[in-house]
Parts: C-alpha cells; structure tokens; sequence
C-alpha cells in the first residue's frame, strides 16, 4: 500500500454503502451466496441490525462523505431479505443516515427484495422517503421456482408477481428500478427474457451464477465450451434487435466499453470499486460475493463501532479491487478485451495457489459475448458508414 501511495496512487472513497439490514430470508433459494456457499458467518451474526449499530453506521457514512467532499452517496438496503425488518424500521435507517449526513450530502436509498413481503403500507413509506425498489425474479413460473421456492418447496412466483404488480402500478412505479434474474442453464433464455419483460422492468441485470476456479459453477467446466455466454447472446441478439426496450445493464456495460466508455458495474471492465458492506453485527465487509471464496473471505476485521471507512479503503481486498488494469493477470493483459471484460467479478477469478490473479471461471464465456456484441456493433456501423 506504502509503494502505491508513493507512486501516486490514490484510494477511491467509498460511494455506495450497503447495510445488511436483515441476515435471514424468508425464501430459500438453492445458489444463494449468503447461505449456500463457502462462508457461512450469517449463522452467527444478529438476525437485525441493532439500533445503536444503525446509529454508528449513519455517523460513519457522513464522517466518509464530508471527509471526501461528496456530494451524494448511495445507501442499499439489504439482506437476506430487508423487508423482514418491517417498514417501519427501513424507515428509521433511512432518516438515520439522511439526518447523519445532513443537507449538504445527498443520500439515494434503495433496496433490492424478493417482493414477497412487499405491500402498499411499504410502498407507501418508501414513496414517503423516494426509496428506490429492485427485485429478484427468474423469469416464468417455472423458471423462477426451479431456484427461488420457500423452505417448505412452495412456489413463491404468485407472491412475487402480487407485489411487482403492485409495484408498477401508478401510485408506485416511479420507485421501481428493475428485476434482477440469476441465470440458470436449465431455463430457455428468450422465455426467460419475454416473461420478465411482462413486468416493464425499467432496467434487468442478468447475473451468472457466483463461482471461482475451485468450486466452478453449475455448467462451467473446462471443455465445456461457452453455455453462459451462448445464453447470453441468445438473449443479446433479441434485446439488440428490440432496440434496447428495456435496460439491460451487462450488455449495455458491455456496448458502452467496446465505444470507449467506462463501466458503472463491477461485472465487467476496469472502474474502480466504490461499494463496501455493514453486516448487521456492524462489521466492515468487502463485496458480498467474495461468500463463495472461502469462510471469512470477505472480512476486513473492521467495525463502524471502531473504525472509520478510511481504515477499511486500505484493506488489500479493497485496494485490489480499485487497482483496475494492475489487478488482471498477465493473461487477461494479453488478451483484446481485457479492458472490455476486466477480468470479470473480482470472485470469480479465484484459484488457491495464484489467489485473484487469474482470469474469470467465466474467462469463454465473457470472450465470447464480448466478441460476439463488438461483432454486432462492428456490423451495423459499417452499413450505417456505406
């Protein structure tokens, strides 16, 4: 860290706070990070983040922002699944962190459910605060539950569909931000795509299951060949010829780096990482989906008790992940899309003996779909250039 600092580097400060608001969830999805996978801390930590803690978190946050001059920050709501906390309390954390922060910082809120507990008395208190609501959805009916049922195996599609109905009605749907849909090889993709188009998501972010070299995800082995990015590009292929009717985040990140731009996700391409995470015991936390590594993966050993944000942008997990182009392996340097791809989610680069300094487990697939959109955009501005 000393070496960077003395070359010129400098620290990105921390612009999305994500609070684990509730450890628990009332669904019991088969390839949940936060349950299903290596680290298993949520089994020892409080089911709800204490008042106190809530209040510490808050005086940090601004204590971050007026020590980095920012004028606006992003504050999550998460879980498990938030709503567990009740309205009533989202509402506190909100007010907390606003009043924290005070009237020259800007505090957008927002908070990504699985839409079963959501009703109107909560939708109204997040139209009363503008709080934005993203939501967990698979696709069809039988998309979504072949992943996302109850513990009891009950089909929670009905539940879900109630609340985004209610959602995107006109009292609350300016509040609606978009669907989230983990892919599955086993749901057809353009199913997938037009059932969640239903629903008018303003935006979806199709996310490919969390994996490292060590314990690859389901379908991604070698020789395998490419079948997340041939899902992909299936559903590329149908957006891009719909002319982007809804927002989809991975291909137009995607679309925006192969143009020169930068990319506001971790998923793909070189920007630097600005989220950090309090779990509801108040501990500081790298980005979530390190849960897949191994126990204790995304720790820091920091507390908003004890600590400011400061301290925790120092930690190596999260000067790695602002490094950008100095984190990629030599063979992501080598390869043409590196600055496209970036080496993918930071996870999924994992392999014990080499750490983070691989390529992505997605490594074909991510070529592939990046080659495949550049090949798309390459076209048609050849015959637009005719």
């Amino acid at each position: 860290m000393t070496k960077l600092l003395d070359n010129g580097w400098h620290p990105y400060p921390f612009r999305q706070f994500l609070l684990k608001v509730h450890s628990r969830c009332n669904l019991a999805c088969d390839y949940c990070y936060v349950y299903n996978l290596a680290d298993q801390s949520w089994r020892s930590r409080p089911k709800i983040m204490a008042p106190e803690l809530v209040t510490a978190a808050a005086e940090r946050i601004a204590e971050h922002a007026a020590a980095h001059g920012l004028r606006s920050i992003m504050l999550i709501l998460h879980g498990g699944e938030p709503l567990l906390a009740g309205h009533p309390y989202l509402r506190k954390i909100v007010d907390t962190v606003r009043a924290a922060a005070g009237p020259r910082i800007r505090v957008d809120a927002a908070v990504q459910t699985n839409a079963v507990l959501l009703n109107e008395d909560t939708l109204r208190s997040f139209r009363d605060l503008d709080v934005s609501v993203g939501v967990s959805l698979d696709g069809s009916r039988r998309a979504n539950d072949r992943n996302r049922r109850f513990a009891d195996g009950r089909s929670s599609y009905d539940s879900v569909a109630t609340g985004l109905d209610l959602l995107r009605s006109p009292p609350f749907q300016h509040l609606y931000s978009g669907l989230l849909c983990t892919v599955d090889l086993a749901n057809d993709p353009l199913e997938t795509y037009e059932s969640l188009l239903r629903f008018d998501p303003p935006a979806i972010d199709f996310l490919i299951p969390h994996g490292t070299w060590e314990s690859p995800p389901p379908g991604r082995f070698p020789d395998s060949g490419t079948p997340y990015g041939d899902w992909l590009v299936t559903v590329f292929d149908r957006w891009y010829a719909d002319s982007g009717r809804t927002v989809v985040r991975l291909f137009q990140e995607i679309v925006n780096l192969l143009m020169g731009g930068a990319s506001a996700s971790e998923a793909v391409g070189l920007t630097p990482s600005s989220l950090v995470v309090v779990e509801t015991d108040g501990t500081i936390e790298q980005t979530d989906s390190l849960k897949v590594v191994r126990q204790g993966a995304p720790a820091t050993g920091l507390n908003v008790v004890d600590h400011p944000f400061d301290t925790a942008l120092r930690h190596p997990g999260m000067v790695a992940r602002q490094l950008g182009w100095d984190a990629l392996s030599d063979t992501c340097k080598a390869c043409r899309f590196a600055r496209v791809c970036g080496a993918g989610l930071y996870p999924h680069r994992y392999r014990p003996g080499t750490g983070f300094l691989n390529p992505s487990v997605y490594c074909p697939d991510l070529y592939h779909l990046i080659g495949h959109i550049r090949s798309r955009l390459v076209g048609d501005l050849r015959r637009a250039a005719r």
